[in-house]
């Protein structure tokens, strides 16, 4: 509440963050989170005159989620509340709240927009973000926008949500943009998601790494693409099809309207790139949980704490019959199940967004394996 921030720690029994990208879509969800509080004084009924937030609990108010360990403060959720949700047990001695959050993913879902000041051709998609996120007043101070490596033709001007808009230039790029535990809105652009990967692995196993459970596998074709079709605003489909890929697995189509490119050729490019990415398939492991409560977890913990979207994983498993599977992945996703005895970090796993040939990577860097 503005000018009256309050420590919730003591009366909250549970929380619940999830936060994460549709795989399949392409595009990251808008981040939510449950905190459930206790109210033996009912200063949550937003009628009783004698509460100390009497005339402010209203909907969409900053609420913020942190766990401390070891002295460091990890940021798990910022967003706003949607909702009070009250709940009284049968003796009616005293309730409790559910207070049900959204990311800014959500307000801008909510917002629409026709033109966009000062969004001409020629623009980078880093400067394009910026200006998008201008037109509904988001702070300057809430935006970590890279330059973009690639420059966009004028804005259409056409009826659409700001988080469509967003997610437009997001595509033409092919890059990401997304809402991190700070409550910042994340612009990271093509060459960036490559760089990523390069980044300080974090080794998951049941022997050396960091242990795990409820490990969970699936070998399937939801994220095969091999034939795209993709349109700029004024120009023509662009279409490119991995033919191998097509007599494996038979044609997976995805259709794009609306990119910015400034050229049909950039939109090829960008077709061309998309099922370079996807075209092939192999056992992915979607996702894995993390037991906080576990002894001797040190590293375990400041691991759920500190990794977030990209952060690259190498997660192992040991087989039936003796064989290993092991798999150099991205985070995609994070849910924090939190009550006073028991803490539980899911991470949502995937292949990279957007793979490149990193120089000394002995993942991405080899000649002839890894892709140019």
């Amino acid at each position: 509440f503005p000018s009256h921030d309050k420590d919730l720690t003591s009366q909250t029994i549970n929380i619940n963050i999830r936060r994460g990208r549709d795989l399949t879509q392409d595009k990251f969800n808008p981040g939510t989170a449950t905190v459930r509080v206790i109210d033996p004084n009912g200063d949550w009924n937003p009628q009783n005159p004698a509460s100390p937030y009497f005339g402010l609990l209203q909907p969409l108010r900053k609420l913020v989620v942190a766990g401390t360990y070891n002295a460091v403060t990890y940021p798990l959720f910022a967003g706003y509340t949607l909702a009070y949700n009250y709940t009284y047990p049968s003796s009616e001695s005293f309730g409790y709240i559910d207070i049900q959050c959204t990311d800014a993913f959500t307000l801008f879902n909510k917002s629409a927009i026709t033109t966009v000041t000062g969004a001409t051709a020629g623009q980078t998609t880093g400067t394009r973000i910026e200006k998008i996120l201008d037109e509904v007043g988001f702070p300057a101070s809430q935006r970590v926008i890279d330059t973009g490596d690639i420059t966009v033709q004028a804005d259409p001007g056409t009826l659409r949500t700001v988080l469509q808009a967003l997610q437009d230039v997001e595509f033409t790029e092919y890059g990401a943009v997304y809402v991190d535990p700070r409550g910042d809105v994340v612009f990271r652009e093509r060459s960036d998601l490559v760089d990523s990967l390069a980044g300080t692995v974090t080794v998951f196993n049941q022997t050396t790494g960091i242990p795990y459970r409820d490990l969970k596998f699936a070998f399937d074709d939801k994220l095969i693409f091999n034939v795209a079709n993709f349109t700029r605003v004024g120009g023509t489909t662009q279409t490119h099809t991995d033919q191998d890929s097509i007599d494996t697995y038979f044609p997976h189509a995805i259709s794009k309207q609306d990119l910015l490119h400034e050229t049909d050729a950039a939109t090829l490019d960008l077709a061309k790139a998309y099922v370079a990415n996807r075209s092939v398939t192999d056992i992915r492991i979607d996702a894995m949980t993390l037991d906080l409560t576990t002894p001797n977890y040190q590293a375990g913990i400041e691991a759920a704490l500190g990794l977030d979207f990209l952060s690259p994983v190498e997660i192992s498993n040991d087989q039936p019959g003796g064989s290993t599977i092991t798999k150099t992945l991205q985070i995609f996703g994070v849910q924090h199940q939190i009550t006073p005895r028991s803490w539980l970090t899911t991470f949502t796993t995937s292949e990279p967004i957007l793979t490149g040939f990193i120089i000394g990577n002995s993942t991405y860097g080899i000649i002839g394996q890894s892709r140019l």
